[in-house]
């Protein structure tokens, strides 16, 4: 089970720079929210507040089903890390260097004692499948993957012992759209599948409609739009955007939030 209670939080920086302001929201178990806004709207800084990634916060709570996290001890915050993955934009960052695809999802199968011996190199070879990885691709280094096949392994990587909560900041933006769309394919069908809570963090306008069962649109550190259910399923892109606008007073006329599946892929 994976709840989380946000409640007034705020994040202010030194020389008075807020990045989060009285930010509430109530997340709950399985529940799959994407978080989207332009540049600087502060939802990175959101997301890594709630799983105190960035330092302390500086007011409010977050309570991880009940309990604040930020009054947790060390060794209690080190059995909430083991339930939660956070994949970043740089997949490199989970990915050892020294070691080549088919060892790095071995050493992971043998340490989680995943699959019985006999199964162990079939069990390998379809996690490589899943990712779109080819046999020969198993004694390649991860540098040698293309960006989305080293996003790929990454996310199954992240999930082979299913998480209670995933984070997913920004985790297809250095990506071209066509990967980036297989890539999210993957996301949703991993996250659908282990019924994992999940908050995923994006500038892809389509993707914050498409993925997950509630979009929230931020600006200047709080939520300006949450939508869920069957309005969600009848917003546009640029019913979203309109939206904002009528709440913020402006348009993202600039953003590249403003790019649609034909001027990304032009790109």
């Amino acid at each position: 089970m994976a709840s989380i209670s946000c409640r007034h939080i705020y994040k202010i920086y030194p020389g008075n720079v807020t990045a989060v302001k009285d930010f509430n929201l109530e997340i709950a178990d399985k529940e799959f929210i994407v978080f989207v806004g332009p540049s600087g709207c502060g939802k990175s800084t959101t997301g890594r507040t709630i799983l105190r990634l960035g330092g302390e916060k500086t007011g409010g709570q977050v309570l991880f089903n009940g309990k604040e996290v930020y009054d947790m001890t060390p060794a209690e915050m080190r059995e909430l890390r083991t339930k939660m993955q956070i994949i970043f934009q740089d997949p490199f960052s989970s990915l050892s260097p020294r070691l080549p695809v088919g060892e790095i999802i071995g050493e992971a199968v043998r340490e989680h004692n995943l699959v019985p011996k006999a199964e162990f190199n079939d069990y390998i070879d379809q996690v490589m499948d899943n990712c779109g990885l080819q046999p020969y691709h198993k004694t390649r280094y991860p540098h040698e993957l293309s960006g989305g096949q080293r996003q790929a392994l990454t996310l199954l990587m992240a999930t082979l012992v299913t998480p209670k909560l995933l984070l997913l900041d920004e985790h297809t933006a250095a990506l071209d759209p066509a990967t980036a769309d297989k890539v999210l394919e993957l996301t949703k069908k991993i996250v659908a599948e282990n019924h994992i809570t999940c908050l995923m963090i994006t500038h892809n306008m389509h993707a914050a409609l498409e993925l997950g069962n509630r979009t929230l649109m931020m600006d200047s550190g709080h939520i300006v739009l949450d939508i869920s259910g069957e309005e969600r399923a009848n917003t546009t892109v640029d019913g979203l955007l309109d939206q904002f606008a009528k709440n913020v007073g402006r348009r993202l006329d600039n953003d590249r939030i403003l790019l649609s599946r034909q001027e990304e892929t032009a790109q």
